[in-house]
């Protein structure tokens, strides 16, 4: 009797071969978990197929996917496994309940001059510090979309904290990011180099650019908004399989209808909201102060605190 073929992607799916395979990508269809929820008919309109077909190979699809079932006492354990990294002001730390945590991605929205850039060059900094010291002992990997990274900047902070600042230097790998393509790859081929060199933060500044400059007006919108989910869906992946964190900045807009109150909206919509495990706001104040809010967190509530930008980095 012939062994049954084991399905293990698109192609070995039965009535499926490389072309069928390649419509089915074309449409949207990479994964086998994708076509076990598919509809028979939308299926077998795609394909050419008939409905009893298309059931076929979204029931083998359906065989071929595992839901992986974890008791919650041992979601807690790997909560308790969670680093966190000192953003350089106790009362920020005291507010992200120890710092800026891995398996997760920390957001901070704001105008310009709010300090997001600084926040990600802070962490890039302190990251680098033993763990217990309000480190991880790791490098950083830092994505640059809007030509924002100064080396000088680093080295100042470096300085302030006790640190080698060449040392520091050495362990931020940054790409400057010109095309929405460019970002996306940077991040998908990201595992090799964060198992190379040691990356234990992601920073990402920022995140929406070229999204935005790239996908202009209603009729980019959608497949914008696509793209921008597989590419945050990706940044947890990597926070989630390396124990990492990923920080991300994002641009802001005024929403015309808020008439009342701050009309300051970020950019993204409900995917970056959705994707976000913890999302800042951050805006300045007078001098060198600026203040840092806690809009949206899973096990955090909301408070606010004033941070101050020194020329040694970011200060209660």
């Amino acid at each position: 009797m012939a062994k049954e073929k084991e399905i293990k992607s698109i192609e070995d799916l039965p009535g499926v071969g490389p072309a069928t395979a390649e419509k089915l990508r074309q449409a949207g269809y990479t994964t086998l978990e994708q076509v076990a929820v598919a509809s028979p008919f939308e299926l077998a309109e795609l394909l050419g197929i008939s409905a009893d077909n298309a059931k076929k190979a979204i029931d083998a699809a359906k065989q071929a996917t595992t839901i992986n079932y974890l008791e919650a006492s041992k979601v807690l354990e790997r909560r308790l496994s969670i680093g966190k990294i000192s953003t350089g002001s106790k009362g920020l730390d005291e507010l992200l309940g120890g710092g800026v945590e891995t398996n997760g991605i920390t957001e901070a929205y704001g105008k310009f001059s709010s300090g997001k850039t600084q926040l990600g060059f802070q962490l890039s900094v302190n990251v680098q510090l033993p763990v217990g010291k309000g480190g991880l002992g790791g490098g950083t990997l830092f994505i640059d979309t809007e030509s924002t990274f100064r080396p000088e900047r680093i080295q100042e902070m470096a300085k302030a904290i006790g640190l080698d600042p060449k040392t520091v230097l050495d362990n931020i790998y940054v790409v400057r990011a010109t095309t929405v393509e460019q970002q996306i790859l940077t991040v998908e081929r990201a595992d090799k180099l964060i198992t190379e060199k040691g990356i234990k933060l992601i920073v990402v500044d920022s995140l929406t650019s070229l999204f935005r400059a790239e996908f202009i007006g209603r009729g980019g919108l959608a497949e914008r908004q696509q793209k921008l989910n597989a590419h945050v869906h990706k940044l947890q992946n990597l926070a989630d399989t390396f124990n990492l964190a990923v920080y991300v900045t994002n641009q802001v807009i005024d929403n015309p209808a808020i008439l009342f109150g701050d009309p300051t909206i970020p950019v993204g919509g409900n995917i970056i909201a959705h994707a976000a495990t913890t999302r800042l706001y951050m805006r300045k104040s007078k001098e060198d102060k600026r203040i840092v809010r806690i809009v949206d967190s899973p096990n955090l509530p909301e408070g606010e605190v004033v941070i101050k930008i020194t020329p040694e980095g970011i200060r209660d």
